[in-house]
Parts: structure tokens; sequence; C-alpha cells
């Protein structure tokens, strides 16, 4: 018989730092960074969801939020997957300066964006650029369930080269019978010959990929004007758009079909806001958020999307009220718990914050 007990296991929270381990180039300013808990905790979360990491950055530290790449069905490492472009700062430090050995503060994982939250029979992944990140995680996470999904997949690209997890994606389809791949691309690259689809997204290029689609639960993530491309060309079909589900850092539509709460905040009142862990006390307007309150005061509050998504800057609202609007980056308990986010926070008279 066997005497020794088997090691309690010990799950990463962001209390714990992330370490670097590995960095793989995937495509032109695409890279893929392994992060591994230094206490050797392993990684529990939903496939789709993602972490905001502090990059420390000249000038002050830096919060972006990025989609978990990896699954959870392999949870001694978390990786990150992102893609720098012309105007990036934190991606770009990250793909310049972030080494194997290098540690970063992390907070999450957070977001509702998984497929384990809308169980379906068939699935539709429809994704643009980085926005394939959390369709590799879900799909990696269905695959390494044994069983055969039922996706297909489509991701949209300027052209072949710059499709991400290419090759990884095309390994697993190969072993399974119930993975669709259907890549689009705007132009080919030189000298390579290319049989997949050319153009841009389309309902001509739905029907052929998924020829029922109206059968299948849709997740989508990419660009706005992507997203918007493809919401447009699902209505038009007769989609019904509450199988629809999408996934964006972007700043989101005005939603005109919910009006919030009948507050009005007035530039002309103003506010006192105190932050009780760091002592600074500041006056602005009811029309100023939390966030930037907390930054006229010189109070450290991380944040990071700005506008109520990603829930980096949640924080404990001790005293006062607030009028918040947010986009799904807080949960109800959260809320009942007197927590708010500071970014789409405005404080109306006297307000402390635990920060």
């Amino acid at each position: 018989m066997n005497t020794h007990s088997q090691p309690r296991l010990a799950f990463w929270n962001d209390d714990e730092p992330l370490e670097c381990v590995s960095t793989l180039p995937e495509a032109p300013n695409v890279v893929t960074f392994t992060f591994q808990a230094p206490s050797g905790a392993l990684f529990s979360f939903k496939p789709g969801q993602f972490v905001t990491l502090e990059l420390p950055v000249a000038g002050g530290p830096l919060h972006r939020t990025y989609t978990i790449s990896s699954s959870p069905s392999r949870p001694t490492s978390l990786t990150i997957t992102v893609k720098a472009q012309d105007a990036s700062l934190g991606t770009r430090w990250m793909l310049d300066h972030l080494r194997p050995g290098m540690r970063l503060r992390a907070t999450g994982p957070g977001g509702t964006f998984s497929y384990l939250n809308h169980p379906a029979q068939k699935y539709l992944f429809i994704s643009a650029g980085s926005g394939i990140t959390p369709m590799m995680s879900m799909t990696a996470h269905m695959y390494d369930a044994g069983r055969d999904p039922d996706i297909v997949f489509v991701n949209c690209a300027r052209r072949p080269s710059e499709i991400i997890f290419r090759e990884r994606l095309e390994h697993i389809a190969s072993r399974s019978t119930g993975i669709e791949l259907a890549w689009v691309v705007e132009g080919t690259d030189p000298y390579q010959p290319w049989t997949g689809y050319r153009g841009t997204f389309n309902q001509l290029i739905l029907g052929l990929a998924a020829p029922d689609y109206l059968d299948r639960e849709v997740f989508c993530c990419g660009p706005e004007p992507f997203m918007q491309a493809v919401r447009e060309a699902l209505y038009g079909l007769g989609y019904d758009m509450d199988r629809y589900h999408q996934e964006s850092f972007h700043a989101p539509l005005p939603d005109t079909s919910q009006v919030p709460e009948d507050v009005t905040l007035d530039d002309a009142e103003m506010a006192e806001v105190e932050f009780t862990v760091s002592g600074k006390q500041v006056k602005v307007a009811q029309t100023e958020t939390l966030l930037a309150a907390a930054r006229a005061a010189g109070a450290l509050l991380p944040a990071g999307c700005t506008f109520g998504v990603c829930g980096t800057c949640k924080v404990k609202k001790a005293e006062g009220h607030v009028h918040m609007v947010h986009n799904g980056g807080i949960t109800e308990d959260d809320i009942a718990a007197g927590y708010i986010l500071a970014c789409c926070s405005n404080p109306i008279g006297k307000v402390k914050i635990e920060a």
C-alpha cells in the first residue's frame, strides 16, 4: 500500500506574478509568450478568457488586456499571443523586451466569452487577425477532451503568411473528423500558391464555409469593423442573433435599445473623491470618471480597456454614491459586494474608494 499522500494541487491567482519561460514567433509582428507560476501552481480558467498584464514601459506601468491562447486542459502553463500594430506601446514593448526569466504582475482571468457559457451541438468560430486567440483556446480545449467536436473555423487575414496558428490548427483538424477550417485572405504571398478563399468576409463566403450556419452557435472576435460586417451578414440572412457572441477590447457601439437609469451628470457639480489607501483627495466634476480622478490625484489605480469590459480597474467603494454604466466587466455579485469599475463610474457628492 502506498503511504505517500498526493500533494494538494494549488492554482494560480493574481497575487503571484507570471514568469515568462519561452517565446515563439507565430507570424510577422506576432509572438506567443508562455508563462508559468514561479510557485509551480496550475492555471484554471475558461477557454476564451483573458488576463491583464502590467507592463513596465518607460513613463510608468501600462496595463494591457490579452486573451489567453492556451487551453485550460494543459494547466501547467499559460500562453498569450500578441500582435503589435503600428501604434502599439505595450505589445511593442513585449516583442522588444520581454524575455524568459522576466516576471510580470497580472490580474485575472476574466471575461465571459467562452463556449462553456453557451453549450451547443455545433459551433461556428469567425475571427480576424489576433482575434483568433480565443478561438484557438476553445478549439484546443474541445480537441483535448478526446471527442470529435463539430466546429467550422473561419479566419480572415490579409495574406496566408499572416494566419496565426495555421499549422497547429491544420494539424489538429487532420486528427479530427469534426473540425473544418476555412481560411479567407485578401491577397496572396509571392510564389506561394493559394487554394483557399480570397476576398473579405461576406454572405457568400459564410454560405460556402458553413452551409448550416443557421444551426450553429456563433463566436466572433476581431476588429470592430470586421465584427460589424459579420453581424450584418448573419442578420441579413435571418440568423438568430441571440446565438451570436463576440469579444472585443475596443469601445462597443452604442446600444440604443437600453437606456441607463435616469441620472443626469452636471459638469458644474463638483464631487469630492478620497482614496483611503493612498490618502489622496481630489475634487472633480461629476462628469469625470473615478479613473480620471485617481490620475488627477496621483493615486495608483490599474486600468486596461477603460470602457468597462476587462474589469482591471475594479475597486471597492467604501462610502458614497457613483453612477456606473459598464459593458460586462463586473458581475452582479461584485456590485452587490460594493465593487465598481473606476473607468466607467462617475462620483456623486462625497465618495471614498479603497485605493
